[in-house]
C-alpha cells in the first residue's frame, strides 16, 4: 500500500484528482469506479478545473458508481447520481451513456444487482476505484457484518451511517435505510484502489483498515489483500498511523 500524507482536506483533494488525472493520461478509455459523499468533492473539483483549462478530457472514459440509495429517484438532490452530476458528470466531456450509477428504483433489485455486476465483468473490471470510507470502516454501502458479501447488493444501512449521512437531509427520518451497494468482489477486482480520507472521526476506521485485523467486522480492511491501493489521507485521518510510526 502506498500512503501520501496530506497536510488537510485541500491538499487530500488536489493528490486524489492527480492520481484519477494520471489514469486517465495513462489510458484515455479507462474505467473509472466512483464514490460521492464529502470526501470526494474536493477531488472532483480539481477535475472540473483540469478539464475547463484543457488539461484532460473524459472523452473515452467509462465509469461504475459505488452506490446508491433505494427509493430515490435520479433527480432527488440527494440522489448519488443527481450527486455526479452536480460534481462531476455535468461539467466535463464523458458521455451520459458511458456512465452507470445503481437504479435507486429499481423495481426487481435482484435482478438488477445481477445485472450491474455482469456489467462490470464486461468492462474487464474498473481500472482505479476510487473510495471514501465510514466511520466504521464501510466501503462503498459495504456495512460491517459476519462475512464480506462478493455481489453488488441490497444494504440495510447501519444506524451510524445513518447519523453520518442526516446532515444531507432535512430530518433524520428522511435519510433512506437501505442502499444498493457494489459488493466486495468488484472493489477488489478493480486493479488500482484509490482510497481517500479526512478528519480525525475517520482515524479509527484508516488504522483499522491498514494495520488491524481482516475482517468483515471493519470492510475496509479487505484492502490489506489488494496488491495495488493508494491511500491519500490528511495528517487528522491518519494521526493513529502516525503515532505508530506506520506513517512518517
Amino acid at each position: 500500500m502506498k500512503i501520501f500524507r496530506e497536510k488537510d482536506y485541500d491538499a487530500m483533494s488536489r493528490r486524489a484528482a492527480q492520481v484519477i488525472a494520471a489514469e486517465i493520461a495513462h489510458n484515455p478509455a479507462c474505467v473509472l469506479g466512483l464514490a460521492t459523499g464529502s470526501t470526494p468533492e474536493g477531488a472532483y473539483k480539481y477535475l472540473v478545473d483540469w478539464y475547463e483549462k484543457g488539461f484532460l478530457s473524459f472523452t473515452d472514459v467509462r465509469s461504475v458508481n459505488l452506490d446508491e440509495y433505494v427509493g430515490l429517484s435520479p433527480d432527488h438532490d440527494q440522489s448519488y447520481r443527481y450527486f455526479m452530476r452536480s460534481n462531476l458528470f455535468d461539467h466535463v466531456d464523458i458521455a451520459p451513456e458511458n456512465t452507470r450509477v445503481p437504479d435507486g428504483l429499481a423495481a426487481d433489485t435482484t435482478a438488477f444487482c445481477a445485472e450491474y455486476d455482469a456489467y462490470i465483468r464486461s468492462l474487464g473490471y474498473v481500472d482505479l476505484q476510487l473510495l471514501g470510507i465510514g466511520r466504521n470502516g464501510h466501503i462503498g454501502f459495504n456495512e460491517p457484518g459476519d462475512c464480506f458479501v462478493k455481489e453488488t447488493h441490497v444494504v440495510d444501512l447501519a444506524e451510524s451511517t445513518i447519523d453520518a449521512n442526516s446532515r444531507f437531509f432535512a430530518t433524520r427520518d428522511d435519510v433512506p435505510k437501505q442502499a444498493i451497494s457494489m459488493g466486495i468482489g468488484a472493489i477488489m477486482g478493480a486493479k488500482k484502489v484509490l482510497l481517500c480520507a479526512s478528519g480525525e472521526e475517520k482515524a479509527d476506521a484508516i488504522y483499522n483498515s491498514v494495520r488491524g485485523p481482516i475482517t468483515p467486522k471493519c470492510p475496509g480492511s479487505i484492502l490489506q489483500l489488494h496488491p495495488n491501493v493508494v491511500l491519500v489521507a490528511d495528517e487528522a485521518a491518519l494521526s493513529k498511523l502516525i503515532a505508530a510510526g506506520v506513517v512518517k
